[in-house]
């Protein structure tokens, strides 16, 4: 009774706290009131949350007395501050978290200049209307503090509703997104720094406390790398860490994020850095993301771009001389940020039509009044006029609501500039980044399929961004007519719940795959039930943007070697996948039972793996090449391709020039001919590249196999059948060949195509894996097996 005595305050039905959780309340209904209705516009979650806090601000309802004495007492600031700044911390420290910083290394050059173009320009706006705006506001505080904040709220870029946006619209995986992100992120941190170093250099005990807040990050860094180490061995057998240890390390970053304000600093670099420096494998940054990724994003965000809405105060716009200054600010803003980013673009050769829409994204802004214009910038400026601070918070908020909608619009616009183009490996540079989808049921899949994975990377890290999507099986739907307590013990459990022992095993293989490789590699989940299992990984695949999705094969290898058929749903979910993806497909055929020669030893082997990638001509068949092409440089392969020709072509051919061929003793044909008379243009050109590029250097072994007829490919195909741990070939695709024919009349699997269905065959025998590549089909029909 007490206890509730001193919370509700006896004079005052509301007190500050209580008030703040009203408050907080509302925003959070109205918000999501807001997203429902400006979702059918197209419009994102922060932008409703922005216009929630106006209606609640003194715009709007708290016009009204009762709750303006509610939301607007005296002694609630310091309960906003409070809030505010750990709502900062924990999702600074998030998004670091969900950084992906491999990607801002390998493009900080190009980030880097479209961040510092629109900021560079920006500053030189501020400084040039900073004079105008110190007359017009009749300020008596430093001019030096005074035209340093408005010169970094026109440089300043919002991180945080950046992200959002690309999150909500989709385009986070796109190019144009990720760079997007990256800038931001860079501006953000750059202005910052500078924020922080001014702060520091304006004494020598300034100086000295920076230097030792510069000290103890680096401490908490280090820290954080022994904790996490230490927390993810303690917990072997856990899926995640327990309360109390995820407890303790949030608690260490915020207790680390005050003593850096205590020092008089601003923390949100801190919290960043402790993010993105915090180690990504294991169970410590797995159990942080999934306990914050859903209230942050659900609940601190709202509310913290709810507070950005709630401060606008509309009625300093009655009057003209205002209205001018709010629009000048804004003009100058957008003005800056699109000269500037254009500028940037141009020099790097980067098209208008993404140099503009970049440019309006950076100009999103948010949260910089509770940093650069609130109570972080006492220590360089003390406002004297309460009008200048609110006006240029309302040019912030102006901003924000001008450009999301706008972001939005190019989106609907340009909708080729965000859709899905990187869908196959043959017209793809081997150097630039992979983006790439494996599929797994069950740890057991887990064994080719890292492997695989390892090898596309080409022993190089930044060249292969995997994803882990876990298929699980939904067996039955909940019953939602009985009451909870009715429930049968495995109905009570949630998605999380789901995939039983598996999901502990999965995770402890994507740690020592991480670990092994350096390879950063996340996982989701899909339940459902097989029919509709294939629209999970499509669409996964979509919203990723992946050029490749690996399936695994339906079968599984017995002790004794053969191949024995599991689940019957997972070969329909193969073939439905293979005709619907929006991307290139490959199924692995793993056989785990064959000795050192197996390819699921390539992590945990010295042994060089010998490779064979079969060349019969078409498509698919490129594509596997292509496939074959990332593998090259990765240390533990040795790649040999093989192609299958027509005897009499190659005869033909030869009479034809009057010249013979060098053939060594085994009857193989070292020699790439110039020309096939049987193999498509297309064909020729690809593997006459790929000769000149990487056969004539010595990389990559070449061999001919000369076949008359289907009865000797399997012959041919039968000799190599030891020698290779793993072999690629194409689907199909190739139309009618003399060099197949026959070999589909015991055609068991054709989703695998002729020749990758006998080489999966249990009857054919061979020690090594087989990987079955299907190039992505850009016409809108369905795919017809062959």
């Amino acid at each position: 009774m007490d206890a509730t005595h001193r919370m509700v305050c006896q004079d005052d039905l509301f007190n500050p706290l209580s008030s703040m959780g009203v408050q907080v309340s509302f925003i959070l209904v109205l918000s999501h009131f807001f997203h429902l209705v400006l979702k059918a516009f197209g419009q994102p979650g922060p932008i409703a949350q922005i216009l929630a806090g106006m209606v609640l601000g003194p715009t709007g309802l708290s016009n009204i007395k009762a709750i303006r004495d509610i939301f607007f007492q005296a002694s609630a600031a310091d309960y906003y501050e409070i809030f505010g700044f750990l709502s900062r911390i924990v999702f600074m420290f998030l998004i670091g978290l969900e950084t992906d910083f491999p990607y801002i290394l390998r493009n900080v050059r190009v980030a880097g200049i479209i961040a510092c173009g629109g900021a560079v320009v920006g500053s030189v706006f501020g400084i040039a209307v900073s004079f105008f705006l110190y007359q017009q506001f009749e300020e008596k505080s430093s001019k030096f503090g005074f035209f340093f904040i408005v010169m970094l709220i026109l440089a300043y870029t919002a991180s945080p509703i950046v992200i959002r946006l690309a999150v909500e619209l989709k385009f986070a995986t796109s190019d144009v997104g990720k760079l997007a992100i990256s800038s931001a992120l860079i501006n953000e941190m750059a202005c910052l720094v500078v924020f922080n170093a001014i702060l520091a250099l304006k004494s020598f005990q300034g100086f000295g406390r920076g230097i030792f807040c510069a000290l103890f990050i680096t401490g908490v860094v280090i820290l954080n790398k022994y904790l996490a180490s230490w927390f993810n061995k303690r917990n072997r057998n856990q899926k995640y860490l327990k309360n109390m240890e995820v407890f303790f390390l949030l608690s260490l970053v915020i207790a680390a994020s005050v003593i850096i304000e205590l020092e008089a600093f601003n923390s949100i670099v801190s919290s960043f850095i402790f993010g993105i420096m915090f180690p990504k494998e294991g169970k410590s940054a797995r159990t942080l993301l999934h306990k914050l990724t859903y209230s942050v994003h659900n609940f601190i965000l709202p509310i913290y771009f709810g507070y950005v809405g709630f401060q606008f105060d509309g009625s300093n716009l009655w009057k003209l001389s205002n209205v001018i200054i709010v629009t000048i600010m804004v003009l100058l803003s957008i003005g800056s940020k699109m000269s500037g980013t254009l500028a940037a673009c141009n020099y790097l050769n980067i098209p208008l039509n993404e140099g503009v829409f970049l440019g309006f994204v950076l100009n999103l802004k948010g949260h910089a009044d509770l940093l650069l214009i609130g109570g972080a910038s006492k220590a360089i400026l003390s406002w004297s006029n309460p009008r200048a601070y609110n006006l240029l918070l309302i040019s912030i908020v102006i901003n924000t609501i001008i450009s999301g909608p706008i972001v939005a619009m190019l989106m609907r616009r340009e909708h080729k500039l965000f859709s899905h183009t990187h869908t196959s490996l043959e017209h793809t540079d081997p150097s630039h980044e992979l983006r790439a989808l494996a599929c797994a049921y069950g740890p057991r899949h887990l064994s080719g399929i890292f492997p695989l994975l390892s090898s596309l990377s080409g022993g190089h890290t930044s060249h292969l961004s995997p994803f882990l999507l876990h298929l699980i099986e939904l067996l039955h739907k909940r019953r939602t007519n009985v009451s909870y307590h009715e429930l049968e013990q495995d109905e009570l459990s949630d998605d999380e719940g789901y995939g039983g022992n598996d999901v502990l095993e999965i995770h402890c293989a994507i740690d020592a795959f991480i670990s092994d490789t350096k390879i950063f590699m996340s996982l989701s989940k899909a339940v459902s039930s097989f029919p509709t299992l294939y629209e999970d990984v499509c669409n996964a695949a979509e919203d990723l943007r992946v050029s490749v999705v690996i399936l695994p094969f339906h079968k599984h290898q017995r002790i004794d070697g053969k191949m024995e058929s599991g689940k019957e749903g997972i070969r329909t979910t193969n073939q439905k996948v293979l005709r619907h993806a929006p991307c290139s497909v490959g199924i692995l055929v793993d056989r785990i039972q064959t000795g050192f020669l197996s390819f699921s030893h390539l992590l945990v082997s010295d042994h060089v793996q010998h490779v064979a990638t079969l060349f019969f001509g078409g498509p698919d068949d490129r594509e596997a090449l292509a496939w074959s092409r990332r593998m090259i440089t990765h240390s533990r392969i040795n790649l040999t391709v093989i192609r299958f020709v027509p005897a009499t072509a190659v005869d033909d051919v030869d009479a034809a020039a009057g010249t013979s061929l060098s053939v060594s003793d085994d009857g193989v044909l070292m020699a790439l001919p110039s020309l096939r008379t049987t193999s498509s243009e297309t064909d020729n050109t690809f593997l006459t590249d790929f000769y000149d590029r990487h056969v004539s250097t010595g990389q990559v072994g070449y061999v001919e196999k000369q076949v008359k007829n289907g009865e000797e490919t399997v012959a041919e195909l039968r000799d190599i059948g030891d020698m290779y741990s793993l072999f690629i070939v194409g689907k199909g695709g190739r139309g009618h060949s003399p060099l197949t024919t026959g070999m589909s009349d015991w055609e068991e699997c054709p989703e695998l195509g002729t020749v990758g269905d006998l080489l999966a065959s249990s009857d054919f025998n061979i020690n090594g894996s087989v990987l079955v590549v299907q190039q992505h089909r850009h016409q809108k029909k369905d795919l017809i097996d062959d």
